[in-house]
């Protein structure tokens, strides 16, 4: 990635979409690839962090930042990048002015959605979201969907026609899926990043740290070309 650190946002209107779990997996992957500090802003009321930073096992390159509202957002971000090779953001999804702070210097914006159309229709307030930021801060923002919960044996029918409405529909998303895996239940559970379960006493790990892989790789690529794209536009 480039030398100017990404902001990547994690919004979501609807709770019990793995928005948290996608927010410490990328984290888990950036610390594991990069070897480098990260930053994991928590901006969501409820903390859901804090819990698994009191189990004491919190890497020594990750920092996480417990924000408390719109008028430390912005400053929180900035002070991360200045000593982050990556800044991740937790956030509610209701519209409020925080979220539309952290979304406005976002780099990428991950809207996790569960394949059902319950989950489609509040994923499209969190693209209304970003698309009114976008308006009020006259500056483009990109963003995707992250399809989350899949069975780890079989794409259901339900999730292959909800991937092809979103991009019948020209919405972006994420060329990897949030699979249900344990080791995700696993790093709540036990305070550890995902890199740092041991293989062999968690069911499918392995597995789990491929898609991981996989995820980061998808937020990775997506901001390079969004970087690209904008340098050819301002040429």
């Amino acid at each position: 990635m480039s030398s100017k650190t990404p902001v990547i946002a994690f919004v979501s209107p609807k709770g019990g979409v793995g928005k948290t779990t996608a927010a410490l997996t990328l984290t888990s992957e950036l610390l594991f690839q990069m070897q480098k500090p990260v930053t994991l802003i928590d901006a969501d009321p409820n903390y859901p962090f804090k819990r698994w930073e009191q189990l004491g096992h919190k890497p020594d390159l990750l920092n996480i930042v417990f924000d408390q509202n719109e008028e430390t957002i912005l400053d929180n971000i900035e002070a991360a990048k200045a000593n982050s090779s990556a800044v991740i953001v937790d956030l509610e999804g209701t519209k409020n002015m925080r979220v539309g702070y952290a979304v406005s210097v976002a780099d990428l914006v991950v809207i996790p959605m569960q394949p059902s159309a319950l989950d489609a229709n509040e994923a499209v307030e969190a693209i209304k979201l970003v698309k009114q930021t976008e308006r009020g801060f006259n500056r483009r923002i990109d963003f995707a969907i992250l399809l989350t919960r899949q069975s780890p044996i079989i794409k259901s029918k339900n999730f292959n026609d909800i991937y092809q409405q979103l991009t019948a529909n020209n919405v972006p998303v994420l060329p990897s899926n949030l699979i249900e895996r344990e080791a995700y239940r696993t790093m709540f559970s036990t305070g550890f990043c995902l890199h740092d379960l041991e293989e062999g006493k968690v069911s499918g790990l392995a597995k789990a740290w491929e898609d991981a892989y996989t995820f980061a790789e998808a937020v990775i690529n997506r901001i390079k070309d969004g970087r690209r794209s904008a340098q050819s536009a301002a040429a």
